[in-house]
């Protein structure tokens, strides 16, 4: 008797504690809800964003290569008929090299039209030819909308189109969402043991415990990609203030602190010498981008993909080098880096669901998609509950 009065104690006690939690998980859902709504679909949009903006801007992207096994023209050439394209003060800012063998070569430029505005191009050449296909303006940064629409989806997932402050808001509100998702856990969490009803969704029952069951078994099984996807996004918006909290734990380096030193007799190398540099540090695999140096203590950052080796899963590798001496100032391998660098390395392709190929891109699509469908049944929810309690107050008035 005392055991069964211990045990109705203790589940009591649990239930009161699942209340609060439920409150938390309530106010969380509705002040930042359709907020996170916005970010997952954009997220979404933008696991296919290579595809769909080849989809949109089909001259611009798409070529015909000339024969199945066609070599690209030198690298030096396919920049070279890109500076064609742009007026003179325009700086390489950014490289991107096909994704296949039907993509083109897009080179991005930085070029100032006032001491406080700089707009974004991007020139596209065929690499089998050089021949330049075309240039679009990706952005200005005097401007809130950018004007393609895979930048515009880029801006609004990743700030709100709040400015230069929208990432924080962006990442406050990832981090909010983990909190949600944790007390969503505290809540779904079947204290009497009903696992199987607490995992599955009851088909045949009424629309309000239909929108229920999505809502809970839908969160549950969501749970497992969201959270990673959620500390990814706020590592990539935020990394200044992410990496300090994993160097409590482990060493970390990250690329982008690293400054070229200027050198006034040597003069800077270009975007094909940080490739060639790349190239002999990982014969291997393929190029994906080079950051360009477009300030005098930049640096180049190379890319390259499919670099495959057995103690890791990640095949990528980023390459830092000073702009000027070509010196290596830091490499992002997770086959030699501490514990920290191996985690935040993790973090881009857990985010992009690259890690886990095509696979992997698709969940990350289903859970951005899930995050409005979240949304709208918590509210629906929420609102079926409140009629509810109104009809009893006014039952017992």
């Amino acid at each position: 008797m005392t055991l069964i009065t211990s045990e109705n104690t203790c589940l009591a006690r649990l239930k009161r504690r699942r209340k609060l939690w439920l409150k938390v998980h309530l106010w969380l859902g509705l002040l930042f809800g359709i907020y996170l709504a916005v970010i997952g679909l954009t997220g979404s949009i933008l696991a296919f964003y290579p595809e769909i903006d080849e989809w949109l801007t089909p001259e611009l992207l798409i070529v015909n290569p000339p024969s199945p096994n066609a070599e690209y023209k030198p690298l030096a050439d396919i920049f070279s008929a890109s500076v064609t394209a742009m007026p003179s003060q325009a700086k390489q800012a950014f490289a991107v090299y096909p994704r296949n063998a039907e993509a083109a070569f897009r080179i991005r430029y930085a070029m100032p039209i006032r001491t406080d505005a700089t707009e974004f191009w991007e020139v596209s050449v065929d690499p089998y030819t050089t021949k330049v296909l075309g240039k679009r303006l990706r952005w200005s940064n005097d401007q809130i909308f950018p004007t393609t629409f895979i930048d515009f989806t880029f801006i609004l997932h990743y700030s709100l189109l709040l400015g230069e402050r929208g990432g924080l808001v962006v990442s406050i509100i990832g981090a909010l969402t983990i909190i949600s998702v944790l007390t969503g856990l505290i809540v779904w969490w079947p204290l009497t043991g009903k696992w199987t009803q607490a995992l599955t969704i009851k088909r045949k029952a009424s629309v309000e415990r239909l929108t229920f069951d999505i809502h809970k078994t839908g969160g549950i099984y969501l749970a497992a990609v969201l959270l990673p996807v959620l500390f990814s996004g706020i590592y990539i918006t935020v990394p200044k203030h992410v990496v300090p909290v994993v160097e409590l734990f482990s060493p970390v380096t990250y690329r982008y602190w690293f400054k070229s030193l200027p050198n006034p007799v040597m003069p800077s190398l270009v975007m094909v010498d940080a490739a060639a540099i790349a190239n002999s540090l990982y014969p291997g695999g393929r190029i994906q981008v080079i950051y360009g140096a477009t300030q005098p203590t930049s640096t180049f950052t190379v890319c390259k993909d499919g670099i495959k080796h057995a103690a890791s899963l990640l095949h990528r590798r980023c390459v830092v080098l000073d702009r000027y001496s070509g010196k290596i100032l830091d490499i992002d391998d997770p086959t030699i880096g501490t514990a920290g660098e191996v985690f935040t390395q993790w973090q881009w392709s857990l985010h992009s669901g690259q890690v886990f190929g095509m696979f992997g891109r698709i969940l990350v699509c289903l859970s951005g998609l899930c995050c409005p469908l979240l949304f709208v049944t918590g509210v629906v929810r929420w609102v079926h509950k409140r009629r509810v309690n109104h009809r009893a107050i006014r039952g017992n008035s």
